[in-house]
C-alpha cells in the first residue's frame, strides 16, 4: 500500500523542474506527419482532456509535462481524472456523474456499459458500406479512441522518435521508457540540467539514424514559433481593438485611421499564420472547418478594407469586424469541435490545382456573404431604431453581394471540374453540391429581385440575412449535421446547438425588423399621404 502511494506521489510530482527547451523541438512522427514534440504533446493533451494544460490535485500541468510523465513515469496516473467526456447522454448511459467533466482511465476501462457501447460501435463498423456512427455509439467510440491514446502514451508506442529506414510514410520506431533510462531518471529526480543534457544527447542520436528522413530544421523551428505565437489569437485581439476605435470614429476622425491600422495589422498577422501553415503542411490552408473559419474571417476583413479604400465609408469595416472577431474567437476557443491540428491530406486531395482554387473560391464567397450579412444587420438595426438607413448603405450591400455571387458561381464550377478530374463526373447531387447550388440560387434571387424592382433595399437586406442561413447549411450543416456524401473528409461533430440558436436568433431578428419596417412605412405614409419609395435598383 505504502509503495503504491509513493509511486502515485512520485508520478504526480515529477517533472516540475524538467527543462523542455531541447525536447520540445525533437521531431516525432504521428498520423503520417513529422512534427515537434511540443506540438505532439499539446495536440495529445487536447485530445485527451480538451485543453493544452491540465490541473491535477491543484497543480497545473503543461502538455509537455503531462505527456512526458505519462511516458517516463506513468505510475498512478491511470487513477487520475484526465479523460474528457462532454456528452451528458453518454455519461448517463454508462452511469457517470453528468456534471463531471474529466474521468480516470481505470474507471472508464472497467465500465461495463461503456464496453457494451464500444462493442456495438465495432459491430456497426463491420456492416457493409461502413455506415457513419451516430448517437451513443459515436460518442462511445470517441471515448474509446481517448482510452487508446492514453494506453499508447503509457506503453510508449506513441513516441515515434526514430526514423524508419524504409522511408516514405512508413511508421517510425517507438521509444519506450526502458530505452531511455537516463532521461527517465533525470525526470524522476527533477534534475533540469540532466534532463536537458540527456534530451540533447538523444536528439543527436535519433537524428543520426536516418538523417535524410528528418524534417528540415527550419520547418520544425517555424512550427514551434507558430505554436507559441498564436497569430490568429492576436489577430482577433487587434480586430477587436479596430472595432472599438471604429466606434469612436464617428466623433473623432483620428480613430478611423487607428481602426484602419489595427485592422491591417490583424490582416498581416493572419497572412503570417496562413503562410506558416502552408510551409508546414505543404498545402493550401483551407482543408477543414477550422481553417475555413480562419479563411472566412480573413476574407471578410480583406474585402472590407478594399471597399473602404474605394468608398471611404465606415460601414464595410463596421460590418466585417464583428464577423471576423466572432469567427476567430470560435476557432481559438472551440478546439474540440474545431481542431487546429495540421493534418496531412487524404490521397485524393493532394497535389490538385483545381481543388485548391475551388475551395479558396468557395470560402472567399462565404467571406463576401458574411460581410454582406454584417452590412445588412447595420441597415436592419437602424430600422429597428426607427431610423432610415444611410442612403449609400443598400448600394454597399449590393456591391458586396455581387462579389459573393461571382466567387460562389466560380467556385461551384471549379468544384465540378475537380470532381470530373477526380471521380469522372461533373455533378452528382452530393449534399455539398446541392446546398452550394441552393445557396447560389438564393443569392441570385435576392439580386435579381432587386434589379427587377420586386423589392427595394430593405428586401435585399432581409434576403441577405436569410440567404446566409443557406451558406451556414452548405458550410457547416452538410459536414457536421448531415455527415453524408463525397465530402466525407470534411466531416466533424459538435456545435449543433449553437448553430441552431444562431438560426433562430436571425429569424427572430428578421421578423422583428420586418414588423418594425412595416410600422414605419405605415406611419410615414399616413403623414405624407403616400408610402415612401425605397431606393431604386442599384447601379
Amino acid at each position: 500500500m505504502l509503495r503504491s502511494v509513493l509511486a502515485l506521489l512520485l508520478g504526480v510530482t515529477a517533472c516540475a523542474a524538467a527543462d523542455f527547451s531541447v525536447l520540445e523541438g525533437v521531431p516525432i512522427q504521428e498520423q503520417g506527419r513529422k512534427k515537434p514534440y511540443l506540438v505532439f504533446a499539446q495536440e495529445t493533451t487536447l485530445a485527451l482532456s480538451g485543453k493544452t494544460a491540465v490541473t491535477v490535485d491543484g497543480r497545473k500541468w503543461s502538455a509537455q509535462e503531462l505527456v512526458t510523465t505519462l511516458w517516463l513515469n506513468p505510475a498512478g496516473w491511470e487513477s487520475r481524472p484526465l479523460i474528457l467526456i462532454n456528452n451528458r447522454d453518454l455519461k448517463k448511459a454508462i452511469g457517470l456523474d453528468p456534471m463531471q467533466k474529466l474521468f480516470a482511465y481505470r474507471d472508464l476501462e472497467a465500465n461495463p456499459q461503456l464496453r457494451q457501447l464500444l462493442s456495438e460501435a465495432q459491430s456497426l463498423r463491420m456492416k457493409p458500406g461502413s455506415p457513419r456512427l451516430t448517437g451513443l455509439p459515436k460518442e462511445a467510440s470517441d471515448v474509446g479512441m481517448q482510452l487508446a491514446e492514453f494506453e499508447s502514451l503509457v506503453n510508449g508506442s506513441a513516441f515515434r522518435f526514430v526514423a524508419n529506414p524504409r522511408g516514405g510514410e512508413s511508421p517510425w520506431f517507438a521509444v519506450s521508457a526502458d530505452q531511455v533510462p537516463a532521461l527517465r531518471d533525470a525526470l524522476t529526480r527533477n534534475d533540469a540540467d540532466a534532463f536537458r543534457a540527456e534530451s540533447l544527447k538523444l536528439k543527436t542520436q535519433w537524428a543520426a539514424v536516418e538523417p535524410a528522413l528528418q524534417p528540415p530544421a527550419w520547418r520544425i523551428n517555424l512550427e514551434l514559433i507558430y505554436q507559441k505565437l498564436h497569430p490568429f489569437r492576436w489577430a482577433w485581439i487587434l480586430y477587436l481593438g479596430a472595432g472599438l476605435a471604429l466606434s469612436l470614429s464617428f466623433r473623432f476622425s483620428l480613430a478611423y485611421k487607428i481602426s484602419w491600422t489595427l485592422a491591417v495589422a490583424g490582416l498581416l498577422l493572419q497572412i503570417g499564420g496562413f503562410a506558416a501553415r502552408v510551409l508546414i503542411a505543404g498545402r493550401a490552408p483551407v482543408t477543414n472547418m477550422y481553417e475555413s473559419i480562419l479563411w472566412v474571417a480573413f476574407g471578410t476583413v480583406l474585402f472590407a478594407l478594399v471597399f473602404e479604400a474605394i468608398y471611404r465609408s465606415r460601414y464595410f469595416l463596421l460590418g466585417a469586424i464583428p464577423v471576423a472577431v466572432v469567427s476567430l474567437i470560435l476557432a481559438d476557443t472551440q478546439t474540440i469541435a474545431l481542431s487546429p491540428a495540421i493534418n496531412p491530406l487524404t490521397a485524393v486531395l493532394r497535389n490538385n490545382f483545381w481543388l485548391t482554387t475551388h475551395v479558396l473560391s468557395i470560402t472567399l464567397s462565404y467571406a463576401a456573404f458574411a460581410l454582406a450579412l454584417g452590412i445588412a444587420h447595420i441597415a436592419l438595426i437602424q430600422i429597428l431604431a426607427g431610423k432610415k438607413p444611410a442612403s449609400p448603405l443598400y448600394n454597399y450591400l449590393y456591391r458586396t453581394l455581387q462579389v459573393g455571387v461571382l466567387l460562389l458561381a466560380t467556385g461551384t464550377i471549379l468544384g465540378g471540374v475537380w470532381a470530373n478530374y477526380s471521380w469522372g463526373r461533373f455533378w452528382d447531387w452530393d449534399p455539398k453540391e446541392t446546398w452550394a447550388l441552393i445557396t447560389l440560387l438564393g443569392y441570385l434571387i435576392v439580386l435579381h429581385g432587386r434589379i427587377a424592382g420586386y423589392w427595394g433595399g430593405f428586401g435585399m437586406a432581409v434576403g441577405s440575412v436569410i440567404s446566409f442561413l443557406a451558406v451556414l447549411m452548405a458550410w457547416y450543416g452538410v459536414n457536421f449535421v448531415l455527415g453524408v456524401g463525397l465530402h466525407s473528409y470534411g466531416f466533424g461533430t459538435g456545435g449543433f446547438g449553437w448553430a441552431l440558436a444562431f438560426v433562430a436568433a436571425e429569424l427572430v431578428f428578421v421578423a422583428t425588423a420586418f414588423a418594425r419596417n412595416r410600422t414605419l412605412r405605415t406611419s410615414s405614409g399616413s403623414k405624407s399621404g403616400t408610402k415612401p419609395e425605397e431606393p431604386v435598383a442599384a447601379r
